[in-house]
């Protein structure tokens, strides 16, 4: 297994790269357009492919652009929309390995977590101060019933990976 955190410093924003190694298949979560070169750079360095493009929630303003560049990377995109928000509980596959996806309402309105192993993937889910300045209303109690009842519920040894 391989497990790679990207750090953008300019905005604080996180990207993992998941890999089964044997199978040479990857896994990329809350990956943004702008770092192309370097996503793509990380994949051949280990000869990988991508299977899945992950995303935790996305906002209106930017969604059409992502999109476009993400679709560069020849994987099929799973993000928090009102269709794809009905996913939690399905798994996806990567190799040997699976990843679950949960439907964690609250930051925006269809935002996606994802499990794998010991470790949960949920964006901006904990990042309570950046729902105000959303451009709709949320529901705050769809944030504390996902954080209640999905992540608090969790087991104790997971580990929390942020998107910020």
């Amino acid at each position: 297994m391989y497990f790679r955190i990207l750090n953008d410093e300019a905005s604080g924003e996180l990207t993992y790269l998941l890999a089964d190694l044997t199978s040479r298949e990857a896994v990329l979560i809350d990956p943004h357009g702008r770092d192309l070169p370097v996503l793509s750079a990380l994949l051949a360095e280990r000869d990988l492919r991508l299977r899945w493009v992950l995303r935790t929630h996305h906002h209106d303003d930017s969604q059409g652009r992502e999109v476009d560049l993400l679709a560069r990377l020849e994987a099929p995109l799973v993000q928090g929309d009102t269709h794809e928000a009905q996913l939690g509980g399905t798994v996806l596959p990567f190799g040997d390995e699976l990843i679950r996806i949960v439907a964690t309402p609250g930051h925006t309105p269809f935002c996606l977590s994802f499990g794998w192993r010991d470790r949960f993937f949920c964006g901006a889910l904990l990042a309570v101060t950046a729902c105000p300045r959303q451009s709709w209303p949320q529901a705050p109690e769809d944030l504390w019933d996902s954080v209640t009842q999905k992540v608090f519920t969790l087991p104790d040894e997971t580990l929390l990976f942020a998107g910020h």
